[in-house]
Order: C-alpha cells, then structure tokens, then sequence
C-alpha cells in the first residue's frame, strides 16, 4: 500500500512534540511491514526539502505559519509522480481541508482539537482564525473516517456531529527499552517536580509557578525543573523572577532524549497542568521510568492517568488543589512507593507495536470502504 501522510512538522522539526512522535512512530511501523509512506510537512532552518528518514520519504514545503495554504500544491506536485491509495492527515492544529482537493480515501488523525483552548494560546485575531477554521470540519471531512488518540478526543467529535462508527481509538505507546527505571539513578536530593515539554502559554506552566508558595509553606525545599523550549519561555522566567523563585525553579531550555530520560528518572513528580491534550505521552513515559505523575483533569490528560494508580488528577486551574496534591504525594510515604510500583504497571499497558497495529487498521478499512463504494 501506498500511503500519503500529512503533518505540519516531522519529528526532525526543533519545534516537534507529541503530536509528531505519535504519528511517526505508526508510519515507521507501517513502513517496516513492507507499505510506502510519504511524509509532507512543513520546513524549518536547515531543514532539507527532500529526504528520507526511518524509511518514510519526507517532503518539506513553507513554514510553520504557511504550510496549510502551500500543502495542497505540494500534494498535487507528488501525487503526479505517484499514485498513492490514502492520504492520512493528522490535524495537529489548522486542518488542511485535502477532501476538497484530492479525491482519494482519507483518514483523519486527531491528536485533539483547539476549541475555545486556543483563545488561552494567542490574541483574539490569530485566536478566532484557528477556532473557525476547525468549524467546517464536520461537512469538509463528512465522507472521512477519523481516529483519535483518546477516548475524550472521540467523544469530542461525536459530540460534533461525527459518526460514532466513523471515529477510532488508538491509544499512544511508549518505548519501553528506553523509558524505564534505573535503581543507579537516585531521586534529587531535594523533592523535585518537573514539567516536560513545550513552553506555550496555554500549557498553563504558569500555574505550577504561581502554587510554589502554597507548596513551600509544607515543604520548604521543594525544587521545580521546567524543560522544554517555546515562545512563552520568557514569560515564565520573568514570572520566575518577580516572585522571587529564583532558588527553586530551574529551567532547562531543550535537552536530549538522554538528559530528558534521566530528569525523569531523577524527579518526583511529573507535572501536566494544562487545560486539554489530545492524550498525555510525558505521563507514561515518566511512568515508564517509575515516576507517578499529577495532572489536570481534563480531556486527554484524564485519560493517561490512572487516579490512585499512576498518578493524580485535580480540577484545572485550582492551584490549591494542585498544591494539596503535590504535598499529599510528597509527604505519603506509603502513597508515593505506591504510586510508583502502579505506574510502571500502568505505563506497560501502553505498546506502540499495538498503536501501530490498530491505526493500520483503520488505514485499511478505509481503504476497503473506498473501494466497495465504488
């Protein structure tokens, strides 16, 4: 099968995140069973136009500001070259909207959608051009399967009007021969929570700086690491500042998948404060490494923790609730070693060999659909 795959960024993409972990870690699989898959996405500093990695051929065209409206003649210029059976488009932000363009089998994959979230990201202008731009989804894509990484992202788009029968789950995995514990890498001295991942402001970061002195009144000495790099990066630092938190957070800026192992490892806690994901891969991958996680409760991070197993959840936006959480976890010794044991447990539920399989799935019935229909 010949597979035409569309994301905004690849995985090489210094600005890439979940989102292009998820869906390369699928393709590559795909690939590796004998199928060919062409990657189009958008191009970056130093980013070649044309190359392959992990055996998928990867197309690079516009910017990350640009690529919606350049991606339907990048397409057109490789489907003249090659015939392909499916276009599957992750929408990871604005969709492209290809069903207009391209009369072929289409598989949406939904990392989750904006909404009104997107108004906590940026102005009201940029702001209302995502929101509205996710509006025609319903129609544009009517004749499309989806699948989603969650049960909460499905249960969003039925919501919208999709086909309950139309929309999948498959879950994100984890590499568990790198995410896992190591008995010779101790916990920090100091009781340290970490954040890991980009630095946006509607990943609510800010939350986590602005409990600190309601955490610090119960445990004086407690360290933060924020690792990660973005465009609110400066924002918090300044935040950071003004409160005088100097001595307790520590930012990291961009670090390899080494060092981000090892940070794991090392801190107490994982922390996920913001109001929607479409799934929450930093919780099982710091689950994976024996490190319980608190997050907030919300679509997508709800469906990565496992309450009382794995990790804890509170209502989103509640710093008193958060900063209970974090002292209950700290303090509990019995909760915290059992916490740990539960989530390596949990976190061994999650293969992505068996994401792959089911995405490839629902790769092939669409396919199959296409061609009894005709």
């Amino acid at each position: 099968m010949r597979i035409l795959a569309v994301n905004w960024q690849d995985l090489s993409n210094p600005l890439a995140g979940g989102a292009e972990i998820h869906f390369e870690e699928i393709l590559k699989r795909v690939v590796s069973q004998g199928h060919e898959v062409s990657l189009l996405c958008c191009n970056y500093p130093g980013g070649k136009q044309h190359e392959t990695i992990n055996g998928i051929d990867i197309h690079r065209a516009g910017s990350r500001n640009t690529f919606n409206f350049v991606v339907p003649f990048l397409a057109r210029r490789v489907l003249k070259k090659k015939q392909y059976d499916i276009i599957v488009e992750d929408v990871n932000k604005v969709p492209f909207y290809l069903p207009l363009f391209f009369n072929l089998p289409h598989l949406v994959v939904i990392p989750h959608l904006f909404a009104t979230t997107i108004f906590r990201e940026t102005n009201f202008i940029v702001a209302s051009y995502v929101y509205l731009s996710e509006k025609p989804l319903t129609f544009v894509y009517r004749k499309s399967n989806f699948l989603a990484i969650s049960q909460s992202t499905k249960d969003e788009l039925v919501s919208r009007g999709i086909d309950q029968s139309k929309v999948g789950v498959a879950e994100c995995g984890v590499d568990h021969a790198f995410y896992t514990p190591d008995a010779s890498t101790p916990r920090l001295e100091r009781p340290t929570l970490i954040y890991l991942g980009r630095i946006k402001k509607y990943k609510s970061v800010h939350h986590l700086i602005k409990a600190l002195p309601l955490i610090k009144h119960q445990i004086p000495n407690i360290s933060v690491v924020i690792v990660g790099d973005g465009d609110y990066l400066g924002a918090l630092k300044r935040l950071t500042r003004q409160m005088n938190l100097e001595d307790t957070v520590r930012f990291t800026g961009y670090v390899s998948a080494e060092e981000k192992r090892d940070l794991l490892r090392r801190s107490h806690i994982s922390i996920y404060p913001s109001p929607k994901e479409g799934w929450g891969i930093t919780n099982i991958e710091a689950n994976a490494c024996g490190t319980p996680v608190i997050a907030a409760n919300v679509p997508g991070l709800k469906d990565s923790v496992s309450v009382g197993k794995s990790g804890l959840l509170y209502p989103y936006g509640n710093l008193q609730k958060m900063a209970d959480s974090i002292i209950q976890m700290l303090t509990d010794d019995d909760m915290y070693r059992s916490l740990s044991a539960g989530a390596l447990d949990w976190a061994a539920r999650f293969v992505w060999d068996d994401c792959a399989n089911g995405s490839f799935a629902w790769i092939q019935k669409t396919c199959d659909e296409r061609g009894n229909n005709e």
